[in-house]
């Protein structure tokens, strides 16, 4: 199958080139800028630089492959940024799947959109695939907006919403655990936010998921997370006394204490009975997903 990924450069889209290659799929990844990804000899593997914010781009990008399936991992993804540069995030995130879904259009495409938990306020929960949505911050609007084009579709989509998401990285990049890691090991103090509650999603089972959903055709909204429900502290926390560092040095705090441009929910966290009923979906626990990023 001949297969569009956007946001190859990312987290996720790395694992889920890395995924895709492996099955023997053709792929033609896509990023901004450069690629970063080590899979440039392999035979099925190319790449596209294609900004989201630039309707011309996606459209020569997609015009040239003819995909028969569009997976849209790319994002403006940090929910302060979106808050500070709402027109770019518009731009990026709704718009630019409009486009893409424009081009899918074209060739009858199926079409895979990665989500959030973020469209959801947080104040009840677990939520289920057809819960009412209710952002609180922008970030989480534009995706809420980019999906209502998605379920607008004429050919086939599916949706799938995930919560922060964890594990090693294929491209070199710094997240929640490894910032952590990193300020432990150099004996430095960090804080985390210890009143807001995550059900964060190993990078793997996520990726698992997703080729689930290619692989059985599989249609509409789809949750996507781990089910522990854990803070940012509290995962910071085991990271540290798995690794044996100094966990004196996690601060916990407050959000209210802890500002940021964008407001978090307070809690959010996903019922997961569609995904294990029709995608054999089995999330690894917090701690067993750690100890298998580290070689435990």
């Amino acid at each position: 199958m001949k297969i569009l990924l956007t946001g190859a450069n990312g987290f996720v889209g790395a694992w889920l080139a890395a995924a895709l290659l492996d099955q023997g799929e053709e792929l033609l990844a896509t990023g901004s800028g450069d690629c970063r990804l080590p899979f440039t000899d392999h035979p099925l593997f190319h790449y596209l630089s294609m900004e989201l914010k630039d309707p011309a781009s996606i459209k020569t990008t997609c015009e040239g492959f003819c995909p028969e399936l569009i997976i849209h991992s790319g994002a403006m993804s940090r929910p302060d940024e979106c808050e500070l540069n709402p027109e770019l995030a518009y731009s990026v995130n709704v718009n630019g799947t409009r486009c893409l879904l424009e081009q899918a259009e074209r060739v009858k495409s199926r079409f895979i959109f990665l989500s959030t938990d973020f469209v959801f306020d947080g104040l009840s929960g677990p939520f289920k695939e057809d819960d009412q949505q209710a952002p609180v911050n922008y970030y989480g609007q534009t995706k809420y907006e980019a999906e209502k084009s998605v379920m607008g579709y004429g050919h086939d989509w599916a949706i799938v919403r995930t919560i922060l998401v964890y594990g090693n990285p294929i491209v070199p990049r710094s997240y929640l655990l490894s910032i952590v890691e990193g300020k432990l090991k150099k004996g430095e103090s960090y804080s985390l936010v210890n009143d807001q509650f995550r059900t964060p999603t190993y990078v793997k089972d996520l990726v698992s998921g997703i080729i689930a959903i290619v692989n059985k055709n599989a249609k509409g909204i789809f949750h996507l997370s781990g089910e522990d429900r854990m803070t940012p502290y509290e995962m910071g926390m085991e990271l540290a006394k798995l690794k044996g560092l100094d966990t004196t040095l996690l601060k916990a705090v407050t959000a209210e204490i802890f500002k940021e441009p964008a407001l978090r929910p307070k809690s959010t966290s996903f019922m997961l009975d569609k995904a294990k009923n029709e995608l054999d979906y089995q999330p690894h626990s917090f701690n067993s997903a750690l100890r298998e990023m580290n070689g435990y």
